[in-house]
């Protein structure tokens, strides 16, 4: 049995991954799952193993591990193309969507019922953020090390204001640490492996031999790297060229670079960075524009670092990067400059390390570190939610007064989205439009 997954259709896979694009709520998770339920349960493209390997190795890279799942897969079923398109097709429709909505943002934002409905969308954000940081903390948490690692992340954010991609770097040292010489306390890390047999009723079953496309050469992997290369520094050189190094599309090509390769355990850890350097060192939009950005993030389909491309539109259009008579022009520009330079990275870490992981279905060994940074991300996660929480509960800051300064309308609704995600356990866009519409009817 050679080169399998040329059986399966290619027109099929397409069709397949452009219907995932438009159709992928619910988050890494659920949209982890529509990928498994349609190719392992239903169409039987690739067995349970074969695709839980997969997603071992991208839950250990940055960036959004269900494009790069997607990616992985359609490259495994199609070669280096069907890698592309499903990974493109992953993000092009949140991509316009996005756009869209931008503009009817920027254009209808300010007025009285949608700012009723980003009103109350806020404190449901808030209210996401914590249930997010309880649900990675109850899975990542599992010892007083760990525990330990996370306190000291949100106090390196919160109190020595450290930078994030620098708490990255020193959580996996020490999860490094941790591994080598206390090695019991960092057993367990990412996703086990199927408890079942054999699975060679799939087109890409347990033994199907390694496609020759997936097998690892130098030279191979060599041309991949100079093509990456190419791919950011062509484009880079010419926003420097027609902007300067300070334009602002030149500084977003870099800044998302930068952020691609930190994001480590998902978007919500590196929300705190995109949040502080978008609002604070680049001036692209306010915290209030950044929280509806996020709403909007969690209401589309697609991965929720996409929230790049509103933050993006919304900052090259402020700054008029196409002089004022083509803002719109502009904030596509924007968008599309965060897209590329955020999502790029995830490409290149599938298609030059794919064939490194189909050589091996053993466990990886890099564990230990992931789970050193998955412990300081419950810590930043929790920061983000003491940011927006400050934002939306003293819109006017503490000197408003600790008590007289609070908004109860705002604390309430916070109240009734945590109750509605931790004790009745609905859904992220439940949440979102039941809150919208409540903060329709108070008006803001």
């Amino acid at each position: 049995m050679t080169d399998t997954p040329a059986a399966i259709p290619f027109r099929h896979a397409v069709r397949f991954w452009l219907l995932l694009g438009f159709i992928s709520f619910g988050g890494p998770a659920g949209q982890i799952a529509l990928m498994h339920r349609e190719l392992v349960e239903r169409q039987r493209w690739i067995s349970e193993r074969r695709f839980l390997h997969a997603l071992n190795y991208c839950m250990l890279l940055p960036g959004p591990e269900a494009q790069q799942l997607a990616t992985y897969l359609g490259w495994l079923m199609h070669r280096t193309w069907g890698g592309v398109l499903a990974g493109v097709l992953f993000v092009l429709p949140s991509l316009l969507i996005l756009i869209g909505l931008s503009w009817l943002y920027l254009q209808f934002g300010d007025q009285s019922l949608l700012a009723g409905l980003f009103y109350g969308i806020k404190p449901a954000v808030t209210a996401i953020v914590v249930h997010a940081a309880h649900r990675i903390g109850s899975r990542t948490l599992r010892n007083g090390w760990l525990w330990a690692l996370a306190i000291a992340a949100f106090v390196a954010l919160v109190a020595a204001e450290l930078p994030f991609p620098l708490i990255v770097l020193m959580a996996a040292a020490i999860g490094w640490l941790l591994g080598r010489y206390r090695p019991g306390l960092m057993n367990g890390a990412g996703h086990a492996a199927a408890d079942t047999g054999p699975d060679d009723q799939a087109v890409i079953g347990d033994h199907t031999p390694i496609p020759e496309h997936a097998r690892f050469r130098s030279s191979r992997l060599l041309r991949l790297l100079l093509i990456g290369a190419g791919l950011w520094l062509l484009p880079m050189a010419v926003l420097a060229v027609v902007f300067g190094w300070q334009g602002t599309l030149t500084q977003m090509g870099a800044f998302f670079s930068q952020a691609a390769l930190v994001t480590f355990g998902g978007a919500y850890a590196v929300l705190p960075y995109l949040a502080e350097m978008s609002v604070n060192h680049f001036h692209w939009l306010t915290t209030p524009q950044m929280m509806d950005g996020l709403a909007l993030g969690e209401s589309t389909p697609g991965p929720l670092i996409m929230v790049v491309a509103f933050v993006a539109f919304l900052g090259a259009q402020a700054h008029q990067v196409f002089g004022p008579d083509q803002l719109f022009l502009a904030g596509v520009a924007g968008a599309c400059v965060a897209t590329w330079f955020t999502f790029l990275p995830s490409f290149l870490f599938i298609l030059a390390g794919g064939p490194l992981v189909e050589s091996t279905h053993g466990r990886l060994g890099f564990t230990a570190p992931l789970t050193g940074i998955s412990a300081a991300v419950v810590g930043v996660i929790a920061s983000l939610a003491l940011f927006f929480g400050y934002h939306v509960l003293w819109p006017q800051g503490l000197d408003a007064g600790l008590v007289s300064g609070v908004d109860w309308q705002a604390l309430l609704l916070m109240a009734l989205a945590m109750i509605a995600l931790f004790v009745l356990k609905r859904g992220v866009i439940e949440v979102l439009l039941v809150c919208g519409l409540a903060g329709m009817l108070l008006g803001g």
